[in-house]
């Protein structure tokens, strides 16, 4: 039995204002529906830890745990089992974490559907306390490369917001060089030249999520 099967699914920065739902607070950028339950998962893993920053290998572990059917196909399909090894080992997931992760999404699959995740904490007054989740200086900085490159902008009369999908934030964790995480994931066989094409010229173009 494959104790990492997944279930298949549908210093820190000051935050700016939320704009679509995602977990935590940005107004420079939107994100896909894929990409969003992504980041979601990532802010659950991250307060698993206790902690408010959300880190790279934490963004890492919610595309692959939501979405590998999708970014699997930059890897070839024989080196698979092996890529998912090393995806466990750089994002640090246990058994353990793993089965406390899914019953943890399973109890807030609705939640975050329709309002995002929240942590709490309990205020002296015994009442909970919403606690935001930002990501780490490292992660924003992805976050932004990533806005420079995304593949399409949500247009308004005011200005033109980039969205972000999973292929343009997968491709600048890799671009980061001086990251153990990029090294690691440039040595795993991922195909970047298929990757940056799909980000330049993507086959479809994405949509923000409206949630």
């Amino acid at each position: 039995m494959n104790l990492f099967r997944r279930k298949r699914a549908a210093g820190p920065v000051s935050p700016a204002a939320r704009t679509d739902g995602s977990a935590f607070k940005s107004d420079s950028h939107r994100l896909t529906l894929e990409l969003k339950r992504a980041e979601t998962f990532a802010a659950m893993l991250a307060s698993s830890r206790r902690s408010n920053a959300v880190e790279v290998s934490d963004y890492l572990a919610g595309m692959y745990l939501c979405n590998w059917d999708h970014i699997a196909q930059y890897w070839n399909e024989h080196d698979q089992e092996q890529v998912e090894s090393i995806l466990r080992e750089v994002c640090k997931i246990s058994p353990q974490r793993w089965h406390a992760w899914i019953e943890l999404y399973d109890q807030q699959k609705q939640q975050t559907e329709h309002q995002g995740w929240r942590r709490f904490r309990m205020g002296r007054d015994g009442q909970r306390r919403p606690m935001p989740m930002q990501p780490s200086r490292d992660l924003a900085t992805i976050l932004m490369q990533a806005e420079k490159i995304a593949p399409a902008y949500d247009r308004t009369p005011e200005r033109s917001i980039p969205i972000l999908t999973t292929e343009c934030v997968l491709l600048c964790i890799v671009r980061n060089l001086s990251s153990v995480i990029s090294r690691k994931l440039a040595l795993s066989g991922l195909d970047i030249a298929r990757l940056e094409r799909e980000v330049l010229m993507p086959r479809r173009r994405p949509r923000a999520s409206q949630t």
